[in-house]
């Protein structure tokens, strides 16, 4: 249900998994330092997709211009 890597191999990341992981956090980080941990995670990731969201948007752009090109040589060659 919650396996998040490879479901039904050794990869998988189950509850029980997440929960050692979270402890050992704990432990490693502390209290205190575990919350500006997390945010400096949460603001790593929303600039990575942001960043990914303009290379996919950058692709598309490249293929929207590609086609209109193409389309624009079909309607000369039809007009000739």
């Amino acid at each position: 249900m919650f396996e998040l890597l490879m479901p039904g191999t050794l990869m998988a990341v189950g509850p029980t998994s997440m929960i050692v992981i979270a402890v050992v956090a704990l432990i490693i980080f502390g209290p205190k330092k575990l919350p500006q941990f997390g945010r400096a995670m949460g603001s790593t990731l929303k600039e990575f997709k942001n960043a990914t969201k303009g290379l996919a948007s950058d692709d598309d752009d490249d293929d929207d211009d590609k086609n209109k090109k193409q389309q624009k040589i079909e309607s000369q060659d039809a007009q000739s």
